[in-house]
Parts: structure tokens; C-alpha cells; sequence
């Protein structure tokens, strides 16, 4: 069921009551967006403080491979990776989550067995989304079927372009229903929605679906995270949990590459969303080259010098 407070239940009783609603929302200020967001991401950090931030980038890194080319030994290697990333040092945290396609989350789960680290799988035709209702219901059942503990779906960018707002909440409810335990990720696909004010719609529109967390991009695109739309992103989870009590995740995905560009996104939840908001529970990066930029600034720190270029793996 969908995670709609009584206040908004009229707001998606309709197709014309929904777009009545999501056009009501206040328009975004692309300049100030831009600007604030540039601003947070000046803040500069103490060393004690880079350190916990580091570590806790690491832990929330959902550690992705979403290629033809998979197989089951990269998924098992990357789910190594994911419960230990610092072979040398134990005390680096584990990833948050290691994510796939579907028929690779039987293996996954297998891999990560009683580590803690979640095993999240795409879903619902990703990334494109391009597939009848049925066929992508298929697909999310396929994967909690194999233990996958999250699912990441991509909404219909062409049905939400086209103002279609009643159908792209309906599937993403439908997925919701299918998804039993699983927590449920909804992809915007930020860099197709080309504007700020269609982010914030479909941030509201997911919530109002019931995701459990709203997540900018599939990763397949030029366009993918970045801080304004994170920035955006986190004000609307902000503003829905003051207005229905139900806090709901974010999870920037895509072109976060190095430990001052992860650090920027946290200072953005912690003075937009809140300091609750910093936890893997409700925040995660999309990610998996970032993960060894991380890893090398652990180094930097603990012992004051760079490692050389065989320190970590390649993914």
C-alpha cells in the first residue's frame, strides 16, 4: 500500500486531481537551487571530521554492476569487495548494498550471506523502463523471489512527460505491492525530466506511491547526479516528512566519483534533510568507482602518504 498520509489522499484519487496537485506544488528557483547548493559545497572540512566522513561514505555505497557482459564470478568478486573493501585494514566498513540485475541476485545473495551488506536488484525493463505492466511486475517478483532485500525500479519517463501522472503512480504502487519485504527505490531518471520543477513532481509522486526511497538516476545517461537535484530531492523528503510523518531515503546514482564529490553530498543531507538522514538506512550512493577513491583518502589519512596503483581493485 501506498505510504499516503490521509491529507493527500484526495491528491491521488484522480488523474486530474494528482496533475492538480503536483502543478500546485511551488515552483522550483533554478537560481537559488544552483546557488545553494554551490555554496554547501564549499563548506570545508576538519580532518577528524573527513575521517568519519569517509567511513561513512563507505557505508552507504549501494556497489554496482549492471552490464551484459555479468557474470556470476564478477558478482561474487564485487560482493567480496562490498563486506571487505580494505583487505589490509578490517576496520573499513562494509557497503551498504551490492546491486544487479535480477538473475544475477540469486548469486549475490549466496555471496553476502549473514555479511549485512543488502543485495538490491533492478528492476521493472531497467533501464529503460520500455515494457508492458505485467513483464515488469515479472520482473520484481523474479528477483525477491531470489532474496534480493531492495528493489530499484525506473518509473515511465514517457508517461510522466506526457502529464500521465495517474499511471506512472499506479505502477509504481503495483511494484510496491510485489515487493512483499523489499524496500523499493524509484528511479526519475533526473537527467530525462528536464526540469527542476518535473524533479520535484516526481519526487512527490514516488512518495506519494509509497517508495522508500527516491533515487535521481539509472546511471545510463550523460545526465545523472548531481548536487542541485540532490539538494531538491532531499528538500522534498524534508517537507513530506513534516507534512505526514513518513521519512523516505534518497540516493544520489551516478557520476559521484571521488571522496571531496561524496563528502559535498553529505554535507548537502545534513543541512537539508538532517543529521538523522545521515545513515545507510536512508541515504546511499549509486557508486562504484567512488569506492576506490574512498579507500585510497582512508589510506592518505592513516598513514599520510597515497597508495600506489595495485592498493585497490578494479571493479
Amino acid at each position: 500500500m501506498p505510504t499516503t498520509a490521509p491529507a493527500f489522499a484526495d491528491a491521488t484519487a484522480s488523474d486530474s486531481a494528482l496533475r492538480r496537485f503536483l502543478h500546485g506544488l511551488p515552483g522550483v528557483d533554478a537560481v537559488g537551487l544552483e546557488a545553494r547548493a554551490a555554496s554547501l559545497g564549499t563548506r570545508s572540512i576538519k580532518t577528524t571530521a573527513k575521517a568519519y566522513a569517509i567511513d561513512l561514505a563507505i557505508s552507504m555505497i549501494d556497489l554496482t554492476t549492471l552490464e551484459g557482459a555479468d557474470t556470476p564470478g564478477k558478482v561474487r568478486a564485487l560482493a567480496a569487495k562490498a563486506v571487505n573493501p580494505d583487505p589490509t585494514d578490517r576496520t573499513t566498513p562494509h557497503t551498504a548494498a551490492v546491486c544487479v540485475y535480477p538473475d544475477m541476485a540469486a548469486t549475490a545473495v549466496a555471496a553476502l550471506a549473514g555479511s549485512g551488506v543488502k543485495v538490491a536488484s533492478v528492476a521493472t525493463a531497467f533501464p529503460a523502463g520500455r515494457a508492458a505492466l505485467d513483464v515488469k511486475l515479472a520482473d520484481v517478483r523474479d528477483a525477491v523471489a531470489a532474496g534480493a532485500d531492495e528493489i530499484d525500479m525506473v518509473i515511465d519517463r514517457g508517461a510522466f512527460l506526457s502529464g500521465r501522472y495517474l499511471k506512472v503512480y499506479e505502477e509504481i504502487v503495483a511494484v510496491k505491492a510485489e515487493c512483499g519485504g523489499a524496500r523499493l527505490k524509484v528511479i526519475f531518471e533526473t537527467g530525462e525530466l528536464s526540469t527542476y520543477d518535473n524533479i520535484r513532481r516526481a519526487s512527490w509522486l514516488g512518495m506519494l506511491a509509497g517508495a522508500d526511497f527516491i533515487k535521481t538516476s539509472t546511471g545510463k545517461v550523460a545526465t545523472n547526479a548531481t548536487p542541485a537535484n540532490t539538494l531538491l530531492m532531499l528538500e522534498a523528503v524534508r517537507d513530506f516528512r513534516e507534512q505526514t510523518g513518513v521519512r523516505i531515503g534518497v540516493k544520489p546514482a551516478g557520476g559521484i566519483r571521488t571522496s571531496k564529490d561524496a563528502i559535498k553530498f553529505l554535507v548537502l543531507v545534513n543541512e537539508t534533510a538532517g543529521e538523522d538522514w545521515l545513515d545507510s538506512h536512508w541515504f546511499r550512493f549509486g557508486a562504484s568507482s567512488l569506492l576506490n577513491d574512498l579507500l585510497m583518502q582512508r589510506q592518505k589519512l592513516s598513514t599520510g602518504r597515497y597508495s600506489g596503483p595495485d592498493y585497490v581493485t578494479v571493479d
